[in-house]
């Protein structure tokens, strides 16, 4: 009778583990459904139609002017003035008009382009620089991804450089 036991055994813990895993699997969310940044920049969402995306900084180095790359994004039916605190730097202030995207930039090429460049990076290449995204009433804390000239995607949006700011 052993003999026959192990077989039917051996069907149950394979149908009680795949049923385990069908359960679990059903439990855990779908990330693709999830907004995120799918790039190098920083999505913040300040409302449900108010947001930045795809904010990041690019430097020659620590203490040098920066170019605020990315976008600011208005679905809303007001115009929204937006303000972007990063840390060290004199905060630049951007009016967005209902239902545009102004696209940040160090080169002006376009109404909707607007050269975005930062006195002073108090952070190195490579890490991430505090700021403060406001606008339509709402305020958020996030990190700006930095990045300098090594890769060649950024090289053209380095601001022009004199010396590091004291």
């Amino acid at each position: 009778m052993s003999r026959s036991a192990r077989p039917a055994r051996t069907v149950v813990v394979a149908a009680s583990a795949a049923a385990g895993a069908l359960l679990l699997a059903a439990c855990s969310p779908t990330t693709t459904t999830l907004p995120y940044a799918a790039s190098d920049g920083a999505r913040v969402n300040l409302t449900d139609s108010v947001r930045g995306l795809n904010l990041m900084v690019v430097t020659e180095g620590e203490g040098m002017p920066g170019a605020i790359l990315g976008a600011l994004a208005n679905d809303s039916a007001e115009t929204v003035d937006f303000e972007l605190a990063p840390a060290g730097a004199a905060p630049l202030s951007v009016s967005v008009p209902a239902g545009q995207t102004i696209y940040l930039s160090a080169q002006q090429d376009g109404d909707q382009v607007l050269d975005a460049t930062i006195d002073a990076v108090a952070t190195i290449p490579g890490t991430n620089l505090e700021a403060t995204l406001s606008g339509a009433g709402a305020d958020e804390d996030f990190f700006l991804p930095v990045f300098d000239g090594s890769l060649p995607e950024y090289a053209d949006y380095l601001p022009e450089a004199s010396a590091p700011a004291s």
